[in-house]
């Protein structure tokens, strides 16, 4: 079995002689560097194309977040993942948005960390079901931020697709807004595409929350 290759980047030599300890004694790890601070991490990676890439957040030089951006822009198949003694929301973003496999802190057991380096190796994400559980409510909020901004640099609404769309807020089927506009259930139909594809949207319950901006923009 081929074992993971593991470079340690920690200011702290304790705690690195600490992981390598643990990381030694499983058959399926060898620490092959340790680095004290970011610009060494740098230069270990280019020497020893480790597998993995523990790497604290807090170092000297450059810190963990840029030693973690410039390797992955020289090696963009390098696994990183972050060490921190605190969660701080700033700081897993970037490190995320930095090229970082996961985070982790270091307050974690060694047996669960161990199991999510292995996961890392493999490709999975380093990170705790709280800690996942936050990014994906950002996530949420960033993609629900840029579906608004582009729906604000959409083609306007035509009166009756805003008539449509108001009629379509409240609930109403195609036939009743059919009945209630005096259109046939194929032009509501077209109005409905037409709506969905200014908007960005894909489903009617989308669409329904830009109404009240539309009946504004009328």
């Amino acid at each position: 079995m081929d074992r993971i290759r593991v470079l340690l980047a920690d200011d702290h030599a304790l705690f690195r002689e600490g992981l390598a300890g643990i990381l030694a004694a499983q058959a399926d790890f060898e620490v092959v560097g340790e680095a004290s601070d970011g610009l060494e991490a740098l230069v270990k990676a280019r020497e020893l194309a480790p597998d993995l890439i523990l790497m604290d957040i807090q170092m000297g030089g450059f810190d963990g977040i840029e030693a973690t951006q410039r390797i992955k822009q020289e090696f963009p198949a390098a696994t990183i993942v972050m060490l921190t003694v605190r969660d701080e929301e700033e700081k897993l973003f970037a490190a995320i948005r930095g090229g970082a496999q996961g985070y982790l802190l270091k307050s974690i057991h060694a047996g669960e960390m161990l199991d999510m380096l292995r996961g890392a190796a493999r490709g999975e994400a380093a990170i705790t079901p709280a800690l996942a559980g936050r990014m994906l409510e950002e996530f949420r909020r960033i993609d629900h931020a840029a579906r608004e901004a582009q729906a604000d640099e959409s083609e306007p609404l035509s009166r009756r697709e805003q008539e449509v769309l108001s009629l379509v807020a409240e609930r109403a089927t195609d036939r009743e807004i059919a009945e209630a506009l005096h259109l046939s259930v194929n032009t509501v139909k077209s109005h409905m595409r037409n709506i969905l594809a200014k908007l960005h949207v894909s489903s009617r319950y989308e669409a329904a929350r830009y109404a009240r901006p539309s009946r504004r923009a009328g």
